[in-house]
């Protein structure tokens, strides 16, 4: 699993601007606590060189997956436990799951730091539901 701040991260494809050229299709992960993306450890290189070359050669915009052997979908996004195209209330209701499995691990083994990081996250992701439940409920009502 890839993680960030203790959050399980997204598995998403996006675009990444890089100096002047923005780079589609990228693999990317996605903290849904934080909010960090970062290119998908599988494909780091090749996007580096992509869009180096890119810069290079001045264009404004390429598809990573025009210049990038195209790895299955299911090989890049294994390790994530949820994944973009979720219910994002299904993503947030997962993540605090996990995040109360883990306080719980961090107050077996006495771990003060980490109840604090977890707890500060658990906030976060509650307030996060809360909206996500609040925008449900206003749909629900149109």
């Amino acid at each position: 699993m890839s993680f960030c701040c203790g959050a399980s991260m997204l598995g998403t494809k996006g675009t990444l601007k890089h100096i002047r050229t923005q780079i589609h299709n990228v693999p990317l992960l996605f903290c849904p606590v934080c909010h960090r993306v970062e290119v998908h450890h599988l494909v780091e290189n090749e996007y580096e060189i992509l869009a180096e070359y890119a810069h290079g050669d001045g264009a404004p915009e390429v598809d990573f997956g025009e210049y990038v052997e195209n790895r299955d979908q299911a090989e890049l996004f294994e390790n994530c436990v949820n994944h973009e195209d979720e219910e994002p209330l299904d993503v947030v209701r997962s993540q605090i799951d996990m995040a109360l499995d883990l306080l719980t691990v961090a107050k077996e083994i006495g771990d003060d730091e980490w109840e604090r990081q977890l707890k500060k996250r658990l906030n976060v992701l509650s307030q996060r539901r809360n909206k996500l439940k609040s925008k449900k409920t206003m749909r629900g009502m149109s």
